[in-house]
């Protein structure tokens, strides 16, 4: 019972998944920097944002819904922080591996984003009304496709969970170079997810300040900064076990190796962020629909045909 407390709360659970949020938010933001030939913040600066954070008042505008503007960023770190204990780290199973738990923790990690948009739309705020629309619109754009392109690699490994994705593509290796269009659809629809560059219209600075989130302060802004930061590193981390299954028995060797491949997801988000403008939001939606579901309709269609011929 103990250990099981460890796991949740330590490692690799909650404290785990904050600290390295913040170092990956600096690796993130330092990377981007260099890579625009910028010098970058210095390596606390996201530590220092969120104590500054927590110092600052808490003001809840006179016309938002009163008891569910404080709950949001809650609810929004919870879904992350839960989704993270079935995703495979420095071993190949997770800490709760459940059979199905991939499609569970599909749902898990769309609950921030209703949160966002709960957020924005109980702010009765303008410009976090319009955060919020473009947040759900969003959703309905990238959802489907990065749904396809996770799910395809589980039909040809016959499993829905994610350790057994991992189990299985471990075992097999070069079937891992079958999933690549899965791959490419996974890493442009989580930048939507993540609203990211080139798919940032819901927090845009330079037209609605920063969106959803404009009317939040003080500490639940800061819960929230945390969530987005560890919603980055639970999806490295399952793009990372289903198209990056190098695992050791080791535990240390293990660990490193799984920084070493959240770190080369997080690289390749950070360089499309880098090189990329932002697009409009009838751009991102026509994209994912005419585009992206396209092709990972192409890769669930391969896996079936596939999955009948390979042994």
């Amino acid at each position: 019972m103990l250990w099981a407390v460890c796991q949740i709360l330590i490692f690799p659970g909650f404290l785990f998944l904050g600290v390295y949020s913040l170092i990956f938010e600096f690796l993130d933001r330092k990377m981007v920097a260099r890579l625009q030939n910028r010098q970058g913040p210095p390596w606390y600066q996201p530590l220092a944002d969120f104590l500054k954070l927590l110092g600052k008042e808490v003001i809840i505008p006179e016309g938002a819904e009163k008891k569910f503007f404080p709950v949001l960023p809650v609810v929004a770190l919870a879904a992350v922080s839960a989704a993270y204990l079935c995703v495979p780290t420095y071993k190949i199973s997770a800490v709760y591996p459940l059979e199905g738990d991939l499609i569970m923790l599909l749902y898990l990690l769309t609950l921030p984003t209703l949160t966002f948009f709960l957020a924005g739309w109980y702010s009765t705020s303008v410009y976090a009304t319009i955060g919020s629309v473009r947040v759900l619109t969003q959703l309905f754009s990238y959802e489907v496709p990065l749904f396809m392109a996770l799910l395809a690699p589980a039909l040809l490994a016959g499993t829905w969970s994610l350790s057994g994705l991992a189990y299985y593509y471990s075992l097999h290796p070069l079937h891992v170079l079958l999933n690549i269009p899965a791959l490419a659809v996974a890493l442009i629809a989580c930048q939507g997810k993540l609203e990211r560059v080139p798919f940032d219209m819901p927090e845009a600075e330079t037209e609605i300040v920063t969106g959803a989130f404009v009317e939040y302060s003080g500490r639940l802004y800061a819960i929230f900064r945390v969530a987005i930061d560890a919603e980055l590193v639970v999806i490295s981390s399952i793009i990372a076990a289903i198209f990056l299954p190098f695992y050791s028995a080791n535990p240390a060797l293990g660990l490193l190796l799984y920084v070493v491949r959240t770190l080369i997801i997080l690289f390749v988000l950070a360089l499309f962020r880098a090189v990329m403008a932002r697009v409009r939001i009838e751009q991102m939606v026509q994209f994912c629909w005419r585009i992206l579901t396209p092709l990972a309709i192409f890769q669930l269609v391969l896996n079936l045909i596939l999955r009948g011929v390979l042994p």
